[in-house]
């Protein structure tokens, strides 16, 4: 039979025993795991299987495991019928339709760990490769020539390694170069814990603009998100010293690439290692291509992740999940698993869905901008989740713990936060430093809002003495749509979806007109507004304070839903006009 041929399920009395398809390459230790734990297992050639044969035996199956080269669409999705899990053996859930698979109850795990250790020690790898000019000095002697002279390479003890995005990864590497290669390490990340970075041997800066100038090594450690495309342009490049090199195993288009291009050119900085480019494979004479060709790069074919160890780890935990799940039992790192237990998910599912929304409201709203008046930043902040009214009295909070800690993360994250469940969310706050507390208020006092019969209230308080005081978002539930109610001292009542633009400003006469005009001549549609005024306990503050009283009762937030494009450039057009105090925009 060939090896496509996947025998149809039975009637036998095995016959409800769990079978799992894996039409991909898996270790050998991985499939053991499933095949010791009593599974079927079907694992044909690997690429021996087309879409159309998958989809035709998947309804079979209870699971299916797949890499990279398997696409799981929504239409195969509907034709699993069985399927209560898919796995995806990696990081990256790109080929995997997790909306319909949330849709249809599929769970789906990856290994989001697996790799860590191998990525880092690729990117020492290339910051040593780059220092010594390694692959040089192996290419020309096999060519022949000894070219000792013009290999001169540097030391990298005692020289300084900046580290943007002290994730897993980021935190790994500068271990290594503290603690093993005697370097300076300066790192930043606004939402980093400074206890955590201290105990990595790491120094917080607070700015680009700050780091660049003082790094001889410098390594990006962060997802690929607006935030972070083009990072690092010409600008940068040029604040950095002549003798600096970059390091990139993280995600193509954090460096602007012609960017790199000219600096390096142009002799801005000495030398690159990167191992990601916007385009995989480089097409021949594209930009990534002249990147990867370019005489003073260090150039690998996105390797990072690619070691047996790193292959073997993300096979066997996402076997192992498999084998939790198919058994009745909670994922490690389910992308989308619901955070409670389907008949408690029902009554809570629209809050979860409003302490998510909170939380992604915080982050972008007051620490994406760390470091300005806002003073935001994650890490070095006490969270209190308050419950009120009939929602105190749930005494199952787990998921609404895991839905804050989700939205905190969802837009700083690679994985956008789906990598959060109520298994895993105390031990990513505690990597991340946020420290939470729950609290039930089911006797309502003055200062609680009582108006509405639930609501939940996120307080942020500073522990080290940062700028920014209290901060707090108030929302409440309204069938199953989700509003948020308060906004420090703004009373509002909006919904957090799409794309917001929320300007602190003086409400005075034209002032919408004149942002809805900048907003035009930048292409940008209003869907939404709302002005947010002051609410009593604060107008009675301004009203019995000391000074400046007219213009402290004329503070208001503008909520502006909009579609567009919202550049850089249109936030720096509204922040400079007049009586507009500060700009955030909010993606939910």
């Amino acid at each position: 039979m060939a090896p496509s041929a996947i025998e149809p399920v039975s009637s036998s009395p095995n016959n409800n025993t769990p079978r799992i398809l894996v039409p991909e390459k898996l270790s050998p230790e991985g499939l053991s795991l499933l095949s010791s734990s009593g599974f079927i297992i079907d694992n044909p050639c690997p690429g021996s299987l087309s879409a159309a044969d998958i989809a035709a035996r998947i309804g079979s199956y209870q699971a299916l495991i797949v890499r990279s080269e398997t696409k799981v669409t929504a239409a195969l999705l509907a034709a699993g019928s069985k399927l209560k899990v898919v796995a995806r053996a990696g990081v990256g859930v790109d080929n995997i339709d997790v909306k319909a698979a949330t849709e249809q109850g599929i769970i789906v795990v990856n290994s989001p760990s697996g790799n860590i250790l191998a990525a880092a020690e690729h990117t020492i790898a290339l910051l040593m490769a780059t220092a010594r000019n390694v692959p040089r000095g192996d290419g020309t002697l096999k060519q022949g020539k000894w070219e000792r002279g013009k290999l001169v390479g540097v030391e990298v003890g005692g020289k300084t390694l900046g580290v943007v995005g002290l994730g897993k990864v980021g935190l790994k590497v500068a271990r290594v170069a503290s603690g093993g290669l005697g370097m300076k390490v300066l790192g930043l990340d606004p939402y980093a814990s400074a206890d955590v970075a201290k105990a990595a041997g790491v120094t917080l800066v607070g700015s680009l603009e700050e780091l660049l100038p003082q790094v001889d090594f410098l390594t990006v450690h962060t997802p690929l998100l607006a935030s972070t495309l083009n990072l690092l342009g010409e600008e940068q490049f040029g604040k950095m010293k002549k003798t600096a090199r970059v390091l990139n195993v993280a995600r193509g288009g954090v460096y602007n690439e012609e960017a790199l291009l000219k600096a390096l050119d142009e002799g801005w900085i000495a030398g690159a290692g990167i191992d990601v480019f916007t385009q995989e494979p480089p097409k021949e004479g594209s930009v990534p291509s002249r990147l990867a060709q370019h005489p003073k790069v260090v150039s690998t074919p996105h390797l990072g992740a690619s070691t047996v160890e790193a292959q073997e780890n993300v096979s066997i935990d996402v076997c192992k999940q498999v084998v939790v799940i198919l058994g009745g039992g909670l994922p490690t790192a389910a992308v989308n698993a619901p955070l409670i237990l389907p008949e408690e998910y029902r009554r809570l599912q629209p809050f979860v869905k409003l302490v998510e929304k909170i939380g992604s409201l915080y982050t972008q709203h007051y620490a994406t901008n760390a470091g300005d008046k806002k003073g935001g930043m994650i890490g070095g902040r006490r969270f209190e989740l308050v419950y009120h009214g009939d929602l105190a009295s749930v005494s199952n909070t787990r998921p609404l713990f895991a839905a804050l800690v989700k939205g905190l993360v969802s837009s700083i994250s690679d994985a956008g936060g789906r990598d959060v469940n109520i298994v895993n969310a105390t031990i990513i706050a505690k990597e991340r430093g946020i420290a939470i507390d729950e609290r039930h208020v089911r006797d309502e006092g003055s200062s609680a809002p009582s108006t509405y019969a639930s609501a939940v209230t996120l307080r942020s308080i500073s522990t080290d003495g940062a700028s920014g005081g209290e901060q707090i978002i108030e929302g409440y539930v309204s069938g199953n749509a989700v509003f948020i109610s308060k906004l420090d001292k703004f009373a509002a009542n909006f919904q957090p979806e799409g794309t917001l633009l929320i300007l602190h400003n003086y409400d005075e006469p034209g002032k919408i007109g004149n942002v809805g005009m900048v907003l035009g001549r930048h292409g940008i549609n209003i869907t939404f507004m709302q002005v947010a005024g002051l609410n009593q306990e604060a107008r009675r503050a301004v009203v019995d304070g000391p000074v400046n009283t007219e213009n402290g009762l004329k503070e208001a937030l503008m909520i502006l839903g909009v579609g567009g494009d919202v550049t850089g450039e249109l936030l720096e057009e509204l922040g400079k006009a007049e009586g507009i105090l500060d700009v955030s925009v909010v993606r939910l």
